[in-house]
């Protein structure tokens, strides 16, 4: 299944994708669960249920709808550096070290954007950067998880662009400042199962800013596989429903070019993951708020 967040007369809920039309599953049943996280948390019978109701649901033109994030309330939204090989080469080539083990951070869930909505460039920094990743999401709620038992957690897999301001992510060891900036974490543009998606080790990445292939790797990649992602993670805390994982990114950011090609507004950054559809994202300067 192809799960997605839309908006359509105002009105947001839960939808399921094929081909480019969207069934509206509340207007099938309407005690059908109106978010993911939701619907998450319902368990094996809301996901059953979801799948009785597309079967009756009227449907929409893709185009006809905005397609939000998927997620847009996750409890925790965390990120993992230095996953890839071919990244981890050019940040030793830079003479930075790489870890011998995990390197998570946080995104602050304030920062969730929609799969098309603008990012902001920072009116404190210029240092714009993208990171094409694949995200997870968590299924079931889980603690002390095997990594062999950790396909159990997965209920599917989106494409994210974990966008960085570079000087802000310097500030700290944590990098969470420069995680976190608002409209910092589009991801989109819907969650695919498991069932839907097969193998997820073998999925190629690339990231686009305007015309310009940027990033061109794939999830083969990977130093540290899924499963052994989630036992680290549920080693110190819980994982619940909804929770998004983001899984690192390929060679080719901007922090590692000369010099640096930093995002710019009114350039687009298009991230395209096999089976998992893209998202692309105008860049624009922060605006002030109202209040300002």
């Amino acid at each position: 299944m192809r799960l997605a967040t839309f908006t359509l007369a105002g009105v947001t809920r839960l939808g399921l994708v094929e081909g480019d039309e969207i069934a509206d599953l509340a207007a099938a049943d309407p005690a059908m669960p109106r978010d993911l996280r939701s619907l998450l948390e319902s368990g094996p019978d809301g996901l059953a249920a979801t799948k009785a109701a597309a079967g009756r649901a009227p449907r929409h033109a893709l185009a006809e709808v905005r397609l939000e994030a998927p997620i847009r309330d996750p409890r925790k939204f965390l990120g993992i550096g230095m996953s890839y090989r071919s990244h981890a080469e050019e940040i030793r080539r830079r003479g930075r070290p790489v870890p011998d083990h995990q390197n998570w951070f946080n995104k602050q869930v304030s920062a969730v954007n929609g799969p098309y909505d603008p990012i902001h460039r920072p009116r404190v920094s210029t240092q714009l950067d993208y990171e094409g990743e694949v995200a997870l999401v968590i299924g079931r709620r889980g603690r002390h998880v095997r990594a062999a038992d950790a396909a159990e957690m997965i209920a599917g897999f989106m494409v994210c662009n974990d966008v960085s301001v570079r000087d802000w992510q310097a500030r700290a060891p944590t990098a969470t400042l420069g995680k976190s900036f608002d409209t910092h974490a589009p991801i989109g543009p819907w969650m695919t199962t498991w069932d839907e998606l097969g193998d997820p080790t073998r999925l190629s990445l690339r990231t686009w800013v305007d015309d310009e292939l940027r990033q061109d790797g794939g999830t083969a990649e990977l130093m540290y596989t899924f499963g052994e992602m989630i036992e680290e993670l549920t080693t110190v805390f819980t994982l619940e429903p909804g929770d998004v994982i983001t899984t690192g990114t390929t060679h080719g950011v901007a922090q590692y070019r000369d010099p640096p090609p930093w995002l710019q507004p009114g350039q687009r950054v298009r991230v395209e993951v096999e089976g998992l559809g893209h998202i692309e994202n105008l860049v624009i300067e922060e605006p002030f708020p109202p209040s300002a």
